[in-house]
């Protein structure tokens, strides 16, 4: 079985994802919904995206996501973009964020967990 296979259910759940994180940046100006249902839903959205591609164990696929997510909050401590000279670059303040919020470690954490069990109730339903 190769690592690389393409899975259509997974890509399905990141194109949907993808265009509620859209609605949630363009739309939602709140202290809630934005911040942190956000956060938590990068995270699924990022773990549907590398699962659509790879054939990875569930274990496997969510640590690495979480390295991805905590590695770019912590360059956000850092000021990345700043240090990179793209403070005025839209894009790059999309890609790496622009902001270091302790909290947002929280919110990818229940991302993950919400992840978890998700594919543990699949995988007792045989889904």
């Amino acid at each position: 079985m190769s690592v690389f296979q393409f899975n259509r259910k997974y890509f399905g759940w990141t194109v949907l994802l993808f265009i509620v994180e859209i609605l949630i940046a363009s739309f939602v100006h709140d202290t809630i919904i934005r911040p942190y249902v956000g956060d938590v839903l990068v995270v699924i959205l990022i773990y549907c995206f590398v699962r659509s591609f790879l054939n990875l164990k569930v274990s496997t696929a969510i640590l690495l996501v979480m390295v991805f997510a905590f590695s770019i909050e912590t360059l956000q401590y850092f000021d990345l973009v700043e240090r990179l000279g793209l403070k005025h670059s839209k894009t790059a303040h999309i890609v790496l964020g622009n902001s270091f919020e302790y909290t947002d470690f929280a919110a990818y954490t229940i991302g993950a967990l919400v992840v978890l069990a998700v594919e543990e109730a699949m995988k007792k339903r045989n889904l």
